[in-house]
């Protein structure tokens, strides 16, 4: 998922639930690049949430569970042998058994030729397309002090009305993908919901080049030794080269983008240099690179979801602002929006959803809406549908948003059907992109698919709905502030409101990095604070003698304080591991953090209290499991890399690894699956055995206990002696072999995993709505007239109990929204909207059209189509 704002993803520390689709480094939602919540990536991982916030969703009856069929635990698969595919080669390699699944998922215009050669396929919507800019400027540090015209908005701003989004659909995804203007995801619940905003916006900043070009000369020409001549930009005599990072090892449409962009850009006066690489060799440069190097200009960027974000106003702060998860990246930090910015203010409100109404949110959508355009940090260009090919007999659990590889499922569900065990041959366009590490590791999402199966959760993402299931905890309680638009779906949770959440005293609020002390809510707020929300998590007796880690270490309370100790001490000034990159961070997730304390130690009850909420009570969950924004944990392997970090012998970021490297001295950027980190961390480890270390002892003391820091410190040095990593996490499988050159990895089932690999069977085909509309093809306008919209899944009529609206939107032929009409019940499957006669009157005659939303219950995708007709006065 995008990143996600909730306590409940980060147990604590923002996770990004958006995960570079094959783009950018995963959220919360990982990226191909790196992911929504947060929107993983295709790239790293962004970083999900409610269709949108909106009133309390209507209840739908819990999924039964399956009877028990087996007595296998953890993954049903004996062994995951992950390998690099291009993209080109992906459908004969599955026809010739050379691999099972092609997992990243290929763009729409491969559909054909997937139907063609008889291969199943998952369908998602959670992969989108845009342009990332470097903001540093006007001219580069280094290089030849070359200029940057994307320093000022009105230059970026400018490329919007450059790029002709319907023309990409058409000649590269073949007419079946969607134009995309801003992070939100086209037709889904937000998109729809601001619907008369988004498409005023979108005829606002259609395609016009002439306007683009006279914008961007005003721009250039406002730039010191900047002359136009014979049409071309020059600067200080040279043409001005703009560099392109174009990525040519994923779905195969990032190559045609990006030199129709560079084709645009040349046409208008500037020079371009194209420079065509893998994930694995861009990244170092826009994600681990120092923007004032001027190594790029534009990089041709994509982003898968890693679950369905059912409130997507996060999306702004975590794509363009240095308060996002990817703060730690010189990009991120120079990103001109932060909190002292009207979009970073407007920006928080919206993550954090600051608001007592929906009324007063929505209103703060609109008004983003258009600042994002202004400032335009990224130009968003394509929502994309992805094809996942598998073979016959494969059986595939998979994400509506997040596909197969993004999803949090597929660990847990993919087999051959009808058998347990077996090898899978899984294939995806790259791997190992960046290092691994779970507080600022790679957010690719090719990194993160596999990861994912390795590292634990308290619960799991619903691959329909995007609410949770717990998965670790057995229930929960949640208490809102009256009034806050907040309402509950499933059984496991209770909610209740009351008129005022008061903190208590001994709430623990804030962490003391220079003392090593917890802070509580008496020392913070002498005066005494409140909440919005209180979250209270039952976890089960049995917890900490049944949830183990891969190297047989039990899961304890040490985990979880340790972890919420980290993720702070990290943007804290004063900690011998303080990371500047991570400081804003900090101080958003505190600004609205308001404490926690365990109630009960076994069986594990912890309180939580947050001004942050989410309109639906499921993700309002403060879990505090020890899991980060890229990864699962044991403290003792972190601590041990913290040593090394305070040591300044490796760093958790790569920003800060770059800031302490020399021309003599590289700091490493820590991995824990390879290169120099690993004997890095092994000398720490062995320092730390040697003398029992209990990290920030001050604390952890009451927690963990010499022997037992002794007894971790030597079950990870044996698990490192037989695996050769320190990737380990309380997941189904267990990353086996990892060959970092060769980009080949294997996954092995966790045999102490404590869930029956059935656990998660009950998860069918998505009930998504499929709709017919009819109506007249001609009327006359000053009279009144209906549509029909007939709504089915598989045939049969779609329950009304299951659909929480239909509404129609009305275009006269100015191509202007006219109104939003309510679709009315007639009967199961069927409803009716009709055009009053004063609608009718007010219409301009001409071409018009009605496009039906249907929004169920039972998936968080809405369902769109469109009827066309003529309007006669």
């Amino acid at each position: 998922m995008k990143r996600n704002t909730l306590m409940l993803l980060v147990g604590m520390v923002i996770i990004a639930s958006m995960v570079l689709a094959a783009c950018q480094p995963a959220p919360a939602p990982v990226v191909e690049e790196p992911a929504p919540a947060e929107p993983v990536v295709e790239e790293p991982a962004a970083p999900a949430e409610p269709a949108a916030p909106a009133e309390p969703a209507a209840p739908t009856e819990e999924p039964e569970p399956e009877p028990v069929r087996t007595t296998r635990k953890g993954g049903w698969l004996d062994e995951i042998v992950v390998s690099v595919v291009d993209n080109s080669s992906a459908i004969t390699q599955i026809q010739a058994g050379a691999i099972d699944i092609y997992a990243a998922g290929m763009s729409s215009d491969a559909l054909p030729e997937i139907e063609a050669a008889g291969l199943d396929y998952a369908q998602s919507n959670g992969l989108y397309y845009e342009l990332t800019f470097n903001t540093y400027g006007p001219t580069f540090d280094q290089s030849t002090g070359a200029v940057n015209p994307f320093y000022f908005s009105k230059a970026r701003e400018a490329m919007n009305w450059l790029v002709d989004r319907d023309y990409i659909n058409r000649e590269v995804y073949n007419g079946g993908a969607l134009a995309k203007f801003w992070s939100i995801i086209t037709n889904m619940p937000d998109y729809t919901k601001m619907a008369e905003t988004v498409r005023r916006l979108e005829a606002k900043y259609a395609y016009n080049p002439e306007l683009a070009k006279a914008q961007m000369d005003e721009v250039m020409l406002g730039i010191e030794g900047v002359t136009i001549e014979d049409g071309k930009y020059l600067f200080n005599g040279e043409q001005v080269t703009l560099i392109l990072l174009i990525r040519n090892d994923s779905d195969g449409t990032r190559v045609p983008i990006g030199d129709y962009v560079a084709n645009q850009l040349e046409s208008i006066g500037f020079a371009t240099d194209r420079q065509y690489k893998r994930s694995s060799e861009a990244s170092p440069i826009w994600v681990g690179g120092n923007t004032a190097d001027g190594l790029w200009h534009i990089y041709t960027g994509a982003w898968s979801a890693t679950a369905i974000d059912r409130d997507e106003g996060d999306n702004f702060e975590f794509f363009d602002t240095p308060q996002s998860a990817y703060g730690f990246t010189s990009l991120w930090q120079g990103f001109p929006t932060g909190l002292d910015t009207e979009y970073g203010v407007l920006a928080d409100k919206l993550a954090y959803n600051k608001f007592t109404s929906i009324e007063e949110r929505d209103a703060a959508m609109a008004e983003m809406l258009e600042l994002a355009l202004l400032e335009s940090i990224h130009i968003w260009l394509i929502d994309g549908k992805n094809f996942t090919p598998y073979t016959q007999g494969l059986a595939v659990t998979y994400d509506l948003a997040a596909g197969v590889d993004g999803s949090m499922i597929w660990p847990y569900t993919i087999r051959w059907e009808g058998e347990e065990g077996g090898m899978l041959k899984w294939g995806q366009p790259d791997l190992f992109v960046d290092p691994w590490n779970p507080l600022a590791g790679s957010n690719w999402a090719f990194d993160q698919s596999i990861g994912r199966a390795t590292w634990g959760e308290a619960y799991m993402m619903d691959p329909h709905t995007g609410l949770i299931w717990p998965q670790r905890f057995d229930r929960a309680e949640i208490t809102i502030q009256e009034g806050l638009p907040v309402g509950k779906t499933l059984d496991w949770v209770d909610l209740s409101f009351e008129d005022e959440i008061v903190v208590p005293e001994d709430a623990i609020v804030d962490w003391d990095a220079e003392n090593v002390a917890f802070i509580t809510a008496a020392e913070k707020f002498p005066e005494g604070t409140t909440a919005r929300v209180k979250s209270v998590i039952f976890y089960p007796a049995d917890l900490f003698d049944t949830v183990k880690w891969h190297d047989g270490s039990p899961l304890d309370l040490g985990d979880f304080i340790y972890g919420w100790i980290v993720g702070l001490d990290l943007g804290k000034e004063g900690s011998p591991i303080y990371d500047e990159a991570y400081a804003s961070n900090t101080e958003a997730l505190l600004a609205n953090f308001k404490g926690f304390r365990i109630l009960s130690e076994n069986p594990l009850t912890i309180e939580a209290y947050s001004d942050s909420y989410q309109t639906d009570a499921e993700l309002n969950v403060a879990t505090m499991w020890p899991s980060f924004s890229y990864g699962e944990s044991p403290w003792q392997v972190l601590s041990a890399a913290a040593l090394a970090d305070a040591a300044g012998e490796l760093a958790f970021s790569a920003d800060k690894a770059d800031a302490q490297s020399t021309e003599t001295v590289t700091v490493e950027w820590f991995s824990t699956i390879g290169g120099p980190s690993l004997d890095i961390v092994s000398k720490f480890l062995d320092q730390s055995l040697e003398e029992s270390y209990i990290p920030y002892a001050n604390v952890l003391s009451a927690y963990i206990t010499p022997e037992e820091a002794a007894a971790r410190y030597e079950n990870t040095k044996a698990f490192f002696a037989k695996f050769g990593h320190y990737n380990i996490g309380t997941g189904p499988y267990i990353l086996d072999e990892v060959y970092l050159t060769e980009k080949v990895a294997t996954l092995i089932p966790f045999a102490d995993h404590p869930d029956l690999s059935d656990k998660w069977a009950r998860f069918g085909d998505p009930k998504v709505a499929e709709i017919e509309l009819d109506g007249d093809g001609s009327v006359v306008l000053g009279g009144e007239f209906a549509f029909d919209v007939f709504v089915t899944f598989a045939g049969e009529a779609y329950e009304a109990d299951e659909i929480k609206e239909v509404i129609g939107l009305l275009y006269d032929a100015t191509g202007q929204i006219v109104k939003v009409l309510e679709g009315v019940l007639v009967e199961d499957g069927y409803y009716t909207i009709t055009v009053p006669a004063d609608v009718s009157a007010a219409m301009e005659a001409g071409a018009s059209k009605l496009e039906a939303v249907v929004v169920p219950f039972t998936v968080a995708i809405p369902s769109f189509t469109q009827f066309e007709f003529v309007t006669v006065k």
